[in-house]
């Protein structure tokens, strides 16, 4: 549907008017408050008044005697940013169920973490998982590796804190930017003041307030539509249930490109990336993280199946009746605030609950980002040049903070010009994502890579990545990507009750245009390619894999031409578990490690003397 420019300005009036009904009351705005400052609460009672020594250690890693569950449900509510709660069913919702495979992956990333990663991290006693890649390798691959992890914040962190600010001003006409400045402000205080502790405790508060606000909607949104028949029908009538299993790489999204992308991107967002690894080896002990990683696995199931279904209940909802046509909805990211006022604007509070909930998520992705990337910049760039003393480094980390919080603010204005914001970001994850989990798998499974191999290897996936994802994106400037969305219509407005959709179309002159002619051109859309095939079409879901693929056809065949050093001991710790079995010792050091120990052993135990209180002494055991 194409408007004229006259009825253009009738849309701006008509759509000002519906969407009037769609505003926060008072009740919305005092619950908004209310979750804001039980955030900044959190972070001053942790900054001034909890009992706790004023150190890195404690800072970072809470004094390494966090709980599980805390950590558990800080874990998920930091993958379920803002980006999760509004553009995930904004996904489904324009293209489909596939979503779910992603979700699905979780389901082998969760052993993965437990048996290959997390043991490693435990046993060599890391508190900066970048720290394992300096043992292994060298400096310098730590250097680099940390340098992409900055550069990630660097570009994901604006988006963070814009989305909720989009959902923000779509129910209350505030201007963006101010809310913006606003709600980083108290994250940046909270993180600064609080560290780690802060960061994980308001995760618990957000955590519940999205858990409950993301059932809601669900629950609700079905019952509105007409119960779970009614949306099952017409998501399977719009072709929104349709699976797909095809083998081609340029399909947007597949049962292959959604389980292979997902298992990468789990692994590296959180078994790989500092602001997560931070909160599971601030736990006392393996186990206990064991624990934590797997009740995180099940809650994040949990609430990403319902996030990816809430995509299918909006369609069936709004099904032949699309306020994206009807001009209502910018754009699919802003669907979630539009479609929650619909069903529960008038529920006193709930749509401020939900609001509160986008924000608790973008918050915690934020505050976990701040804390771990003040560590990581600290520890890795300015203790090699400074005098070190645990109050420069706090002051310093507290700077950082700050810092890094007024470019999130600046950032802002850039995001907005940003079409999909999940496609934006899991392809400016894609460049450098798949290098990092490709290095640390390197590191645990082949014994024979040196840090030579291993430089060159991210140099090398990087570089090609970064190729790879900008002719994509210059295929997409010249139009032969085109990702449409599947279709919906405006033809049931009237019949399925939407009066507020149908007076916006009413008062405005529609004239319906027939559906542009193919130009003849071969392209690749979201469902089939005609085009001849070409790396750079293939769907941003399988850019972390290739990036991981990329290290390993480097490094192992680089890995004969720089041999190994011979001599040099293996420290069977470095490795995963299961690698470990086939590690070679050369035979003559053993027996000559094992002399001494049963030598020890001999002298050691005449020192044990009891005395008379019934204590054991250990005389000789210092040593």
């Amino acid at each position: 549907y194409r408007m004229s420019t006259e009825s253009a300005t009738t849309v701006a009036s008509a759509v000002a008017g519906a969407s009037q009904d769609l505003r926060f009351a008072t009740t919305d705005y005092v619950v908004f408050v209310i979750m804001l400052s039980a955030s900044a609460g959190i972070g001053v009672y942790f900054g001034f008044f909890s009992k706790a020594k004023n150190t890195t250690e404690e800072y970072l890693r809470g004094g390494k005697k966090m709980q599980t569950l805390p950590i558990a449900i800080s874990l998920v509510a930091s993958q379920l940013s803002g980006i999760a709660i509004m553009s995930i069913p904004a996904e489904s919702y324009t293209f489909g169920i596939n979503y779910v495979f992603v979700v699905l992956s979780m389901i082998a990333v969760i052993p993965i973490l437990i048996y290959i990663i997390v043991p490693v991290f435990y046993e060599n006693n890391v508190s900066n998982c970048y720290e394992y890649l300096e043992m292994r390798f060298n400096k310098r691959t730590r250097q680099l590796v940390t340098l992409t992890f900055v550069m990630n914040s660097f570009l994901m962190l604006p988006v963070y804190m814009f989305i909720p600010s989009l959902a923000f001003s779509q129910v209350t006409g505030l201007n963006i930017h101010l809310i913006n400045i606003m709600v980083s402000s108290i994250c940046i205080f909270y993180t600064m003041l609080g560290g780690i502790k802060a960061v994980v405790w308001t995760d618990v508060v957000q955590g519940g307030i999205m858990l409950l606000s993301v059932v809601a909607v669900g629950v609700l949104g079905t019952i509105r539509s007409g119960g779970i028949s009614t949306v099952m029908e017409y998501a399977s009538e719009g072709g929104r249930f349709n699976f797909d299993f095809r083998l081609d790489p340029r399909i947007r999204m597949t049962l292959w490109s959604a389980t292979a992308g997902g298992i990468f991107m789990w692994t590296g967002h959180i078994g790989l990336n500092q602001s997560c690894v931070q909160r599971i080896v601030s736990l006392p002990s393996y186990t206990h993280a064991k624990k934590s990683l797997i009740i995180a696995g099940l809650g994040f199931l949990i609430i990403m199946f319902i996030n990816t279904i809430s995509g299918i209940i909006m369609f069936a909802r709004y099904y032949g009746c699309d306020p994206i046509v009807a001009g209502l909805v910018s754009k699919p990211d802003k669907m979630m605030p539009f479609f929650v006022q619909d069903i529960m604007g008038h529920l006193t509070g709930m749509p401020g609950v939900f609001i509160s909930c986008v924000f608790s998520a973008a918050l915690s992705s934020l505050s976990a980002t701040l804390n771990s990337l003040a560590g990581v910049v600290y520890f890795d760039y300015i203790k090699p040049r400074i005098r070190h003393t645990e109050a420069r480094a706090n002051w310093s980390m507290k700077v950082i903070v700050v810092v890094m919080g007024a470019y999130c603010i600046l950032g802002g204005f850039m995001v907005q010009n940003f079409n999909s914001i999940l496609q934006t970001v899991v392809t400016i994850t894609g460049i450098n994502t798949g290098a990092v989990v490709g290095v640390f798998l390197l590191g645990m499974f082949v014994p024979r890579c040196n840090a030579k191999t291993a430089v060159s290897s991210i140099v090398f996936s990087v570089i090609a990545m970064v190729w790879v994802i900008a002719n994509g994106q210059m295929n997409f400037k010249a139009g032969l990507i085109k990702y449409d969305v599947l279709p919906n219509s405006l033809d049931q407005c009237e019949a399925r009750g939407h009066y507020l959709i149908s007076a916006v179309i009413n008062q405005t002159d529609f004239t319906p245009v027939t559906a542009r002619p193919p130009s003849g051109l071969p392209v690749t859309t979201a469902f089939e390619s005609n085009r001849d095939f070409s790396l750079y079409d293939i769907s941003f879901y399988w850019y972390k894999v290739l990036g991981t693929f990329l290290i390993f056809l480097w490094a192992v065949p680089m890995s004969f031409i720089w041999k190994p050093d011979e001599t040099e001991k293996q420290n069977p710790k470095l490795y995963s578990p299961f690698v470990r079995k086939f590690l070679t010792h050369p035979k003559v050091e053993q027996e000559m490690e094992e002399v001494p120990l049963r030598e020890t052993k001999v002298i050691d135990i005449p020192d044990l003397q009891i005395d008379p209180n019934g204590k054991t002494k250990t005389a000789g055991l210092e040593h």
